[in-house]
């Protein structure tokens, strides 16, 4: 996710003056262009005199674009398979890549399901990920669940309206649908299904495991945003800021084991949203942990970890935060938008951190 700062400032400094139409107006706008209001159209340049710039060069210079001439069909060992399929229940429908790999003619070991970010596809989370190499590793499959255009106007998942923070409603009951009805063909091991996601895809997967713990048997969240963080767009936007936290105080999440990746140099989703993912597994989980920090040095990164475990051992919170880590997936292949090969590798501990769950 991409706003553009300036744009909000001045909207800000409008409201100051009390000109609050004029700033609402300005705040939608905004939002709208990067595909946060219905309608929004990012790169289109303002007609309206406020002076907005052209959100195409921005977005172009912000982001890692994605390796077009690249496609994971390419590096697929032999036996391995990369399916598309689609998911349709009450609540609407959505398409979908499925990797399975040839590790494991047998039966898979698991499911993760990876909700990609803003603007991303599939193919460019799973290339930047490279979470289908250690499917092969490991034996599980990788469900990539792909957000259309015509239900966002930058792909986002829809994590900041209220219909979609829901059991049984909008876009966690299609995902949780499709998961289960993937894991079900594939006769995935009972408690062995997961989800993790980067930015709003992380708040999605955060949405999915309050809701649907029955289904999902821990979460990995990068780069993402608390329960309840936001009710509306104007909301969303001050969540992402790490300005306004307020709408939390009556979500609770569930007692799903987490895993959580941040960068302190984040200038998209705050780090501080990170602290607020933890804070509402350690205020839903058991009123006793005990807990264990470190400092770890990997691949040209430091990193700040913390673990929370129950008296019998099992793992409810891991969190790390990335010194000089952006908005990007720590560890990742740069065959991806977002990514960063520096640090700690994200996929590598989230899926480490899942099957130990299991084992649990």
């Amino acid at each position: 996710m991409k706003l553009n700062v300036g744009a909000l400032r001045a909207a800000t400094d409008k409201m100051r003056s009390a000109h609050l139409p004029d700033a609402t107006n300005l705040v939608n706008k905004t939002l709208a262009q990067h595909g946060l209001l219905p309608g929004g159209n990012p790169g289109q340049a303002d007609d309206t005199g406020s002076g907005l710039p052209n959100f195409t060069s921005i977005l172009q210079g912000l982001k890692t674009p994605f390796q077009e001439g690249h496609t994971p069909e390419a590096d697929l060992p032999a036996g391995a398979e990369f399916q598309r399929g689609s998911y349709t229940c009450e609540e609407g429908s959505r398409n979908y890549r499925l990797y399975i790999p040839a590790s494991a003619p047998s039966g898979v070991t698991g499911l993760v399901v990876m909700l990609h970010g803003c603007t991303q596809s599939p193919e460019d989370f799973a290339a930047g990920t490279n979470m289908n190499a250690l499917a092969e590793e490991h034996g599980f499959a990788v469900l990539y669940p792909h957000q259309s255009r015509g239900e966002n106007a930058q792909s986002c998942w829809n994590w900041f309206r209220r219909g979609d923070q829901m059991r049984d409603r909008g876009e966690p009951a299609i995902l949780a649908g499709m998961a289960e009805k993937v894991a079900a063909d594939l006769r995935t091991p009972k408690g062995a299904t997961f989800v993790a996601g980067l930015s709003a895809g992380a708040a999605m997967a955060v949405i999915l495991g309050e809701a649907y713990p029955d289904v999902f048997a821990a979460i990995g969240a990068h780069s993402g945003l608390p329960l309840g963080a936001a009710k509306d767009v104007t909301s969303a936007f001050s969540a992402m800021a790490g300005t306004d936290m307020s709408a939390q105080s009556d979500r609770k999440a569930a007692t799903t084991p987490t895993i959580i990746f941040h960068g302190t140099a984040d200038s998209t989703v705050h780090p501080s949203n990170a602290d607020a993912i933890a804070r509402q597994v350690r205020d839903s989980g058991p009123k006793q942990t005990f807990e264990s920090e470190a400092q770890v040095h990997m691949s040209g990164r430091k990193a700040h970890r913390t673990i929370a475990e129950t008296g019998t051992g099992q793992t409810v919170l891991e969190q790390w935060s990335i010194e000089g880590l952006g908005h990007a997936w720590s560890g990742g292949r740069s065959e991806g938008s977002y990514t960063d090969p520096k640090g700690p590798d994200a996929s590598v501990e989230m899926i480490r951190f899942f099957f130990d769950t299991v084992k649990a």
